[in-house]
């Protein structure tokens, strides 16, 4: 399970899935928007470069985008009076880089006016925020078209919860077309940014309500982690999810994890499952960043492919927080 994908050209990837989306193609934009990938990246540079930490949020952006509706930028959307919508669940209080998604549409809006969906967008700043982290690159299918509907109660029911074991991530990743090897490689994303307290400080204080330390964390890494975190509700203090690497692409978050030192309870449940735990200890060896590489952009790839909207089931959005 471990490293055979790493033989899987990414071009039949491509190909099998734009087959389950067969409206999403490469090129899509060739005509009416020839320059778009060029655009995005010229203007993600500038972003990551003015602020190398918001590669992780825009990551996670697209991460919370696909699992709730599928990729169809339900997530930058704006509530209003009579909607709650999903930027402000519980689990998307802490997202980041709405911002830097409207600035990089606003540059698409100027050049290709009502062309490019923020679906789109979304999932090409996704792809250049690992490339600019000395990640890896994948070719990204395009042609989404973007939701009108964004509700908080369909992110908290849908989105995997930081503290899920595998059994029930494993439920999630499935009903989203998503297998166990895309779940032990996706949570590589973890090797970007950084966490609340609240996320993961019931690991420090009240692990089964005796307010002990979750035994499933080294005890060194959940000392230093209490030096920052001083309660369960310390909300004003972050910390690396890849102490010492957070701003870069890496497989050090597989190393982390294999010393007990990840940062949630779904980073140290890696480590209960056979199939994961043997993924987890062979990157970790680091002789295969490779072929880690390789499996993200493939599992990249089959996230972005999730539930998407194309031809006339979806809009063009003109600005990604609100409706037209």
């Amino acid at each position: 399970m471990a490293m055979g994908s790493f033989l899987i050209p990414i071009s039949l990837l491509v190909l099998a899935a734009s087959s389950a989306v067969a409206q999403l193609e490469m090129g899509y934009y060739r005509k009416s928007c020839p320059d778009v990938e060029a655009i995005v990246r010229e203007e993600m540079v500038k972003i990551i470069s003015a602020a190398p930490s918001l590669a992780g949020p825009l990551l996670r952006l697209h991460f919370h985008d696909c699992f709730v509706r599928g990729c169809d930028a339900s997530v930058l959307l704006d509530s209003t009076k009579g909607n709650l919508a999903e930027r402000d669940a519980k689990p998307n209080k802490s997202l980041r880089g709405f911002g830097s998604v409207e600035r990089v549409k606003a540059k698409l809006e100027a050049a290709c006016p009502g062309v490019v969906s923020c679906a789109d967008v979304l999932t090409l700043m996704a792809r250049d925020a690992v490339v600019l982290a000395k990640g890896p690159s994948w070719p990204v299918a395009l042609g989404r078209r973007d939701g009108s509907v964004s509700t908080a109660t369909e992110a908290s029911d849908e989105l995997p919860p930081s503290f899920g074991d595998v059994p029930l991530l494993t439920r999630i990743f499935a009903s989203k077309g998503l297998d166990l090897k895309d779940l032990v490689v996706l949570s590589g994303a973890h090797t970007l940014g950084t966490a609340h307290c609240p996320s993961f400080a019931d690991r420090l204080y009240n692990t089964t309500g005796n307010g002990l330390v979750d035994p499933s964390l080294d005890s060194e890494y959940a000392d230093k982690l209490r030096l920052k975190c001083k309660s369960v509700d310390d909300k004003s203090m972050l910390s690396e999810m890849d102490p010492g690497s957070y701003r870069t692409f890496d497989t050090s978050y597989y190393r982390h994890v294999a010393k007990r030192r990840g940062l949630f309870r779904s980073d140290a449940a890696l480590l209960t499952d056979a199939t994961t735990e043997e993924y987890v200890r062979h990157v970790a060896t680091g002789k295969f960043d490779d072929a880690f590489f390789r499996d993200f952009s493939e599992s990249m790839i089959k996230m972005g492919n999730i539930g998407v909207l194309t031809g006339r089931d979806g809009d063009i959005r003109k600005k990604c927080y609100v409706l037209n």
